[in-house]
Parts: structure tokens; C-alpha cells; sequence
């Protein structure tokens, strides 16, 4: 893969096919996709315009401004009876020229985003992000308000690129007492759906605070059911040293 820096929009050329879904209906399938970082954190897929059903496009007459993209053009997207609202933009006269026949469809606007064969959630997989999952022996003990929730010396450390280290405890090392079932849910295009607790001890009810994978994507597996406090909001100690909050 070759990428590159074009008035600060960073742009790389993806090998995957990548197809977009609406209504049953493929609206994009292209095995020529472009990464592009509108955002530092992840990428976003840029479609050539011949591979995009463009029939299916309603002009709004509005449109989106980039300081670095330019000027662009934004459609809703109708599929019979559905439309997705201004999911549509296109840049034709961008100042960044790889941009000018692509066509950008906003990820959650769509029912469903393919790479090959697999469904991808929340946002395109970043070529440059990496999971390792590994199995360790390390003490990890986590506090919220001065109580001790977890208590493992068999936790799982995933190490996500840019990300702190988390440490995913079995549920037999975690005080399931305290944990109070709630409705939230994320997910991750590297690990899936997440489900979330809240932490009551007794004086306060600390919102959402753990997490766990019942069934992660096959390459996140071995978190599969563990539990995950984050070291920003309770205090997580490994081997007795209290893990910064970053």
C-alpha cells in the first residue's frame, strides 16, 4: 500500500473489496476503495463513482466544506421507500485531485458495510492498527471508590495501537455482586459488541463502567466474556502499582 500527504489529508489506496448496504440492496462494491483520515483516528472509505449506484441519488442542493477536501456536494441516497439523508458527498472539484470522482457515504446512514465477506461495524479498520491479545500472570486488582471489584492473577492484556493497555478479567475474579446490568452498547470493528455494567458499592452507582465481549470477532476471541474496567475512571493496580490515568 502507498500512502500519502495531500494538503494535510492523509489518503491511502486499500486492497479489500468493500461493499456498502441499503435496504438489501448493494449501493457500493468496489475492489478499489481509498482510505482517508478525515479524523486522525481511523479512516473513512472514499468509493470510485463508477462502482456507487449513482441512480439512486437525490441532489439536495446542499452542500459540505472542507478546509482540506474543498467544496462538496451532498445527496440523499433513496432505495424505493428508504432514503438515507444527505448520506451522499462529492467533492468533483477538490484541490485534493484522488478525491474529485469519489464519493464518500456516511457510515451509519447504511444497514450494513462488507470488507470481503465480513461485516465491519462502527467505522473502516484502520491498516495500521494492530490487536495482540495475550494470556498473563500479572496481579491485577481493581478499586472503585475503595472497593475492591476484581481481583485476578489470570487476566488477558489486549494491546490495541494508540489505546492503553486493558486488562480483561474472568468473571470468577470479578465481584459479579457488585455489577449492575445496564442497556448500553458499543461496538469496535476489531473485537465487536460490547455490553456494559454499572458499579454499585454501596454508597454510589457509578454509571456503565465495566465492559465485557459475550461474543467478540474471531480474531479478538480470547476476551470472549472476560470483564474490563478502564484505568481513566476506577483504579486498576498491576502487581501493586497503580496504572496511570490516561
Amino acid at each position: 500500500m502507498s500512502a500519502e500527504n495531500r494538503d494535510q489529508v492523509r489518503i491511502e489506496q486499500a486492497a479489500k473489496r468493500v461493499r456498502a448496504v441499503l435496504a438489501g440492496e448493494v449501493v457500493a462494491d468496489t475492489e478499489r476503495p481509498l482510505l482517508v483520515w478525515e479524523v486522525p483516528y481511523y479512516p473513512t472509505y472514499y468509493f470510485p463513482r463508477a462502482d456507487v449506484r449513482t441512480e439512486l441519488f437525490v441532489p439536495t442542493g446542499q452542500t459540505r466544506r472542507s478546509p482540506s477536501r474543498g467544496e462538496g456536494k451532498v445527496s440523499t441516497l433513496r432505495v424505493g421507500d428508504r432514503e438515507a439523508e444527505g448520506a451522499v458527498t462529492e467533492y468533483p472539484v477538490s484541490p485534493v485531485e484522488a478525491l474529485r470522482d469519489r464519493v464518500r457515504l456516511d457510515w451509519p446512514a447504511m444497514d450494513a458495510w462488507f470488507e470481503e465477506d465480513e461485516e465491519v461495524f462502527t467505522h473502516a479498520r484502520d491498516p495500521h492498527t494492530r490487536v495482540d491479545i495475550l494470556p498473563s500472570s500479572r496481579h491485577v486488582r481493581v478499586e472503585v471508590n475503595g472497593v475492591t471489584v476484581a481481583d485476578s492473577h489470570r487476566p488477558t492484556l489486549l494491546f490495541e495501537t494508540n489505546l492503553p493497555t486493558r486488562f480483561y478479567l474472568p468473571k470468577t475474579d470479578v465481584r459479579l455482586d457488585l455489577l449492575v446490568a445496564g442497556d448500553k452498547v458499543t461496538h469496535c470493528p476489531y473485537k465487536g459488541q460490547a455490553e456494559y455494567w454499572s458499579v454499585n458499592t454501596g454508597e454510589t452507582l457509578v454509571p456503565d463502567l465495566a465492559w465485557s465481549y459475550r461474543t467478540p470477532l474471531p480474531e479478538s476471541t480470547r476476551i470472549a466474556s472476560r470483564v474490563a474496567f478502564p484505568q481513566e475512571q476506577a483504579d486498576v493496580y498491576v502487581d501493586g502499582e497503580l496504572q496511570r490515568r490516561e
